[in-house]
């Protein structure tokens, strides 16, 4: 995970140690933008797509990785 952590730190434009599992979103951007940015992240690191629209609703950084985990691979 920390290549998706470091990534998206720079996604978020937060440093990559703020990073961590409980990390909430929405008090640092997560925005459309993000989001998008975020789902072709997953997909490079994980080889998984996962919705726009249900990643928006992500609230924390565990929500995301709950999210990858229940994805099936491209």
């Amino acid at each position: 995970m920390s290549q998706f952590y470091e990534q998206l730190a720079e996604i978020l434009e937060v440093s990559p140690e703020t990073i961590t599992p409980e990390f909430n979103l929405a008090a640092h951007g997560w925005d459309s933008l993000a989001v998008i940015s975020c789902v072709a992240l997953i997909d490079e690191i994980f080889g998984k797509l996962v919705s726009g629209s249900i990643l928006a609703k992500c609230t924390t950084v565990a929500d995301i990785e709950k999210l990858i985990s229940q994805t099936a691979s491209d």
